[in-house]
């Protein structure tokens, strides 16, 4: 992985810590609504006309904007296809603890998994 690409995720990461609450809540919003039962954010840093905006990047908030969608949606669109709905849900649902995160940057498209909390020893055993 280049510098460029470590530096990205860095940058990433910070500024996801600093959304796990507001994540937090507009999950249980979309869960409690019963709008999906597979939520997925979107992190980009660019104009997205897809989902619910949560957070926008800027200067107190971070670099990154956050959109709430859904696996629904997803398909809907076609950046799941459906004969991977079931591999997908399967996926989610493997990761129970975590958000699920569909990250846009100069990288790529990439599906993450983020820790709900920030101490990863709890669910992992330590990691050092």
């Amino acid at each position: 992985m280049s510098k460029v690409n470590v530096e990205k995720f860095l940058e990433l990461e910070q500024d996801l810590r600093r959304y796990r609450k507001a994540l937090a809540q507009a999950r249980e919003v979309m869960l409690d609504q019963e709008i999906t039962e597979f939520p997925i954010f979107i992190l980009h840093q660019q104009q997205l006309s897809m989902g619910v905006p949560v957070i926008e990047a800027g200067e107190t908030t971070g670099q990154w904007s956050v959109h709430a969608s859904s696996l629904e949606e997803f398909v809907l669109k076609s950046i799941i296809l459906e004969d991977k709905v079931a591999e997908f849900k399967k996926l989610y649902l493997d990761h129970e603890h975590h958000f699920c995160l569909f990250v846009l940057s100069e990288l790529g498209a990439q599906i993450i998994f983020f820790p709900e909390e920030e101490a990863l020893h709890k669910s992992y055993g330590t990691l050092n």
